[in-house]
């Protein structure tokens, strides 16, 4: 499959667009590298800087690994292709553009059928258990849609999604998948990538099929409130040192993503 791209020239006008696009390529990336994605679906967005009516969506059936800086369309919040060329997938429209519209929370949308966190979502009971410092950490941050509607081919599914998150970052979909969103690309794929551990993580306990060491309620609401209060670095969120740090290795391995 043949699928056109802008010229860089063509995107480079605005610093802070170009470098939003950098960051979702990175992404989309790193999704492959960390075995997070799912062949050419699920969808990555991200609310296009200095703009309040489009967002950046990859072009349909593309692979991510294929993704580069100069990659995105410009899509509307009405679904009309703005800037680029190619196939506005259905369900990452319908899915993705509320959240952009109606929240500021929800900069960047992440979506994925990851493996862990999708088995969690196939149990009765999808939620993250209080069995260690990580998952306090993600459980914090995470809300849950117990019950899977079909597929997503209208926007109003995106609407009634994002009131599932409310005020949480993280959303696990029962029979179905993950999304996280965030201010910043860093933040949402950060919590993304520390939601999949942590279903690996409690997953590998229960197939031990030995007891679970369940924290107590003292611990879990002291640790809580501490990870409410920690300190960040250089005057900047963990997120985000944690994705630059990714980008460096990137920009090693794969330097074409910011083509």
């Amino acid at each position: 499959m043949n699928v056109s791209t802008l010229k860089s020239k063509d995107v480079q006008g605005d610093p802070a667009q170009w470098q939003a696009r950098i960051d979702l390529a990175a992404a989309h990336r790193l999704a492959v590298f960390h075995g997070l994605h799912e062949g050419i679906f699920n969808h990555f967005t991200l609310a296009v800087p200095n703009t309040d009516d489009r967002y950046y969506q990859i072009p349909f059936g593309l692979h991510w690994s294929e993704v580069t800086a100069s990659t995105f369309m410009e899509v509307g919040y009405d679904g009309s292709l703005l800037k680029g060329e190619g196939e506005v997938e259905r369900s990452g429209y319908c899915i993705h553009a509320p959240m952009h519209r109606l929240s500021k929370d929800a900069a960047c949308v992440l979506h994925t059928h990851m493996p862990f966190a999708s088995a969690l979502t196939r149990l009765k009971d999808q939620r993250i258990l209080p069995i260690g410092q990580t998952e306090l950490g993600v459980s914090m941050q995470t809300a849950y849609d117990d019950e899977y509607t079909g597929p997503a081919f209208d926007p109003a599914e995106g609407e009634r999604l994002l009131g599932a998150i409310g005020d949480k970052s993280i959303l696990l979909m029962a029979n179905h998948g993950a999304v996280t969103i965030g201010q910043t690309v860093a933040r949402a794929y950060d919590r993304m990538y520390y939601l999949e551990r942590v279903a690996q993580v409690q997953l590998y306990a229960m197939w031990t099929g030995q007891p679970l060491h369940v924290l107590s309620q003292d611990v879990i609401d002291k640790t809580i409130a501490q990870f409410k209060n920690s300190p960040s670095y250089y005057g900047r969120p963990n997120a985000e040192h944690h994705f630059d740090a990714l980008k460096r290795m990137l920009d090693r391995q794969q330097p074409d993503y910011k083509d």
